[in-house]
């Protein structure tokens, strides 16, 4: 993302995530700074944290985290209003996740990308599972409305 970024993490110690966030965010600002000969703070506000405890947040987290990228694609930027029709083109907005190389994405399609640095156990071992799932949810998101249907 140009002006953030999602980690899905689990903390294997207490305070662990907290310190391991700090290693990231201070060794990254340092990094930048001195390659940009800058100074300062280079992130603001805090680390926001969301406990996940269920399967249902887990699954809506990982979309939510592999579908960002598409703020970015022409006709697909408000992918969020799934109830509006905003994804012009399933397949585009595929093609265009299959050559965003700043995610775990493609390593949940078998698409090695990043494997050294993530588990994907989580999700379950069925190749080509988790990439038909995204394929459905943005079909479903390129379906367009039926008029004046409402769930009351």
């Amino acid at each position: 993302m140009k002006d953030h970024y999602h980690l899905l993490v689990s903390e294997l110690i207490e305070g662990g995530l907290m310190r391991f966030m700090m290693k990231v965010n201070i060794g990254y600002a340092k990094y930048y700074n001195e390659r940009y000969k800058r100074h300062g703070h280079l992130f603001q506000g805090k680390t926001k944290k969301v406990l996940i405890e269920d399967e249902g947040h887990f699954l809506y987290i990982l979309h939510y985290l592999h579908l960002n990228p598409l703020d970015y694609l022409a006709g697909a930027e408000e992918w969020r209003e799934r109830d509006k029709s905003h994804i012009k083109s399933a397949k585009d907005a595929l093609k265009y996740l299959n050559g965003y190389r700043w995610s775990s994405y493609l390593d949940y399609c078998d698409k090695k990308n990043f494997p050294s640095v993530l588990t994907r156990d989580l999700f379950g071992s069925v190749p080509g599972e988790y990439q038909k799932a995204v394929d459905d949810y943005l079909k479903d998101a390129e379906t367009p409305p039926i008029p004046g249907s409402f769930l009351e």
